[in-house]
């Protein structure tokens, strides 16, 4: 069984928390599933999850290099030099990573909901949009590579694993695929 869930912000990916803070039970309520990768609480979109443990390992394994895209809405406007360094890759506490596909966007695509809660808006900091995909998956890897090149993540939304698209679901809802979702 494979799942595809947007997370919305603010949600745990695991399904139990002695805080009290929204988890994946508050959304699905399918026995044995376990989320194959993360997306960290402040992120939102597409994350999935399974009940095949070989399957969760071919999605999230590093060697597999499976392709995962992510919009982040960066503080700053970005130059060509900072996208040419997301491109090649850029050097982390935890080493080099490997090259990004980068796409500076004009604006937020028109069917991306409102966030909740809104990012903070600053008057005088223009924020810009990114389409990123990265073929690793190391801890708030976008995030850190975004603040490397001098472009804080203000948000970001996992669009895409591998063949599998986020689509038309809203925040909150999920929906079990057919076959793998690992072509």
């Amino acid at each position: 069984m494979l799942i595809a869930f947007n997370k919305p912000c603010g949600v745990l990916c695991q399904f139990t928390d002695r805080e009290g803070r929204a988890t994946l039970a508050d959304y699905i309520r399918k026995a044995g599933v376990y989320p194959a990768g993360r997306l960290d609480r402040d992120s939102e979109g597409l994350l999935l999850l399974t009940d095949d443990g070989a399957l969760a390992h071919r999605l999230t394994d590093p060697r597999h290099k499976r392709p995962k895209t992510y919009l982040v809405q960066v503080e700053g406007t970005p130059t060509a030099a900072a996208l040419q360094q997301l491109a090649r890759g850029v050097r982390l506490k935890d080493g080099m990573t490997s090259p990004a596909q980068v796409v500076l966007r004009a604006s937020a695509p028109g069917w991306l909901w409102p966030r909740d809660p809104p990012v903070r808006f600053r008057k005088h900091i223009p924020t810009a949009w990114l389409e990123l995909t990265i073929r690793e998956g190391r801890n708030r890897q976008v995030r850190r590579m975004t603040a490397a090149v001098g472009l804080p993540t203000l948000r970001l939304v996992r669009v895409r694993v591998g063949d599998v698209e986020l689509g038309t679901l809203a925040p909150g809802e999920w929906v079990e695929l057919t076959g793998d979702g690992a072509r």
